[in-house]
């Protein structure tokens, strides 16, 4: 290796290419992976929304075309009905004039449960969240979120001060942290209410949508609990999918994790043909090799050495270059890796985004998997000249010029 140092250097170069390929192939891959899954826990990743619609089969004396209404007692019912339920939650919409001074803009209102802060993974950026001892008395509080705030008090303290929603003043007691956020979506600039005292704001009789997190339960199994507890209570065919609607989080979550296994097989696949074009040029550098020494070979088979020396030799000399090229390659994926840092995903299409962009993490994990590939790349690409060099007659080997 010595006596062709630019040969076994060049041999190396293209070994760290290739290992490099794959660590950052698979770091990639990771990094899609987990920004999924942070853009699923920033809005709950556990979250179950269910929904009324419109009966679209006929059901026993009932036509199609019957509108479903969720009341109080469809809450008792899933409550009861759905295992593993941590939280169940009301939820009432309605756009609305908020005022705070001669400040006023028309904004989403929410009235909610306090679990359905919960549900949807919502952290306190001021004051606190609403609790159930505002619900139970009707209190007129309200939590803001981020623009809410910015919009209504343009940079002057909120936590304390009053708003008026449709001219009924709320206590602001919280501050919502900024959430991912879409285009023109308004998640930033809701105003949450006790869903008791939505009553001021709109007629809450009836429930807009039915919030809960249930944990361990499969998504079809938990679908179809849902539908035939409802179907029972409002006389609907429990497979009309027009009737109730149903959002399941993790559905979704396990949908896009059979689209980020795909992607990681993809890149492990693409980064192992890229190595493999590292090994071939080993191979051909080591196939050179035991050509121009196959009169040394002879001369150690004349002096007793068994095949397998001459194997263990070649074989040796190529995991030597495979070995050094790997960690260089290693050395190199972790400089790309820390100099990329964070590749723009979801943060182009979305506002405070920052969690669902792609880092190219180089893990433990992926170490182990890129060194396999090294090693079976390795031991193919050097056992086939290690093989012609062992097998090679002596006396011919000694003949050779």
């Amino acid at each position: 290796m010595r006596h062709d140092l630019r040969k076994t250097l060049l041999t190396m170069a293209g070994m760290a290419w290739g290992i490099a390929t794959v660590v950052l192939l698979l770091a990639y891959g990771n990094g899609f992976a987990q920004a999924i899954d942070n853009i699923f826990h920033a809005f709950g990743a556990t979250a179950v929304g269910v929904f009324p619609g419109r009966t679209s089969e006929q059901a026993g004396g009932n036509k199609a075309g019957v509108q479903i209404r969720f009341t109080n007692d469809d809450v008792d019912l899933l409550r009861n009905n759905v295992p593993l339920c941590k939280h169940v939650a009301r939820m009432s919409e309605k756009d609305s004039l908020v005022q705070n001074g001669n400040r006023s803009f028309n904004m989403p209102v929410l009235g909610v449960d306090p679990s359905l802060q919960d549900i949807w993974a919502m952290e306190m950026d001021e004051g606190r969240a609403l609790d159930d001892a505002d619900e139970q008395r009707h209190a007129l509080v309200a939590v803001i979120g981020s623009e809410s705030k910015d919009k209504l008090f343009s940079g002057m303290p909120a936590l304390g001060e009053d708003i008026r929603v449709n001219g009924v003043v709320f206590h602001v007691v919280g501050i919502v942290k900024p959430r991912m956020q879409e285009g023109n979506d308004d998640d930033n600039r809701t105003i949450y209410i006790p869903y008791n005292s939505m009553d001021v704001v709109k007629d809450n009789h009836y429930v807009d949508g039915i919030w809960m997190d249930s944990q361990g339960l499969e998504p079809e199994k938990l679908d179809r609990t849902i539908r035939e507890t409802l179907a029972a209570a409002h006389g609907f065919k429990s497979t009309d999918l027009r009737a109730i609607f149903v959002f399941d989080a993790q559905k979704q979550l396990s949908q896009f994790g059979i689209i980020s296994l795909a992607l990681k097989l993809l890149l492990a696949f693409i980064g192992t043909v890229t190595l493999g074009i590292g090994g071939v040029g080993l191979m051909n550098i080591m196939l050179v090799s035991v050509t121009q020494r196959t009169r040394e070979i002879g001369v150690e088979k004349a002096l007793g050495a068994r095949r397998r020396d001459i194997l263990f030799q070649f074989l040796a000399e190529a995991m030597v270059i495979t070995a050094v090229g790997g960690v260089l390659g290693v050395l190199l994926s972790y400089m790309v890796s820390i100099g990329v840092g964070r590749l723009t995903f979801y943060s182009a299409i979305a506002k405070h985004a920052d969690a669902g962009d792609i880092r190219l993490v180089v893990s433990p994990m992926i170490l182990m998997v890129a060194t396999s590939i090294l090693a079976g790349v390795g031991v193919v690409s050097g056992m086939i000249p290690a093989v012609r060099a062992a097998q090679l007659d002596p006396i011919e080997a000694l003949r050779y010029e």
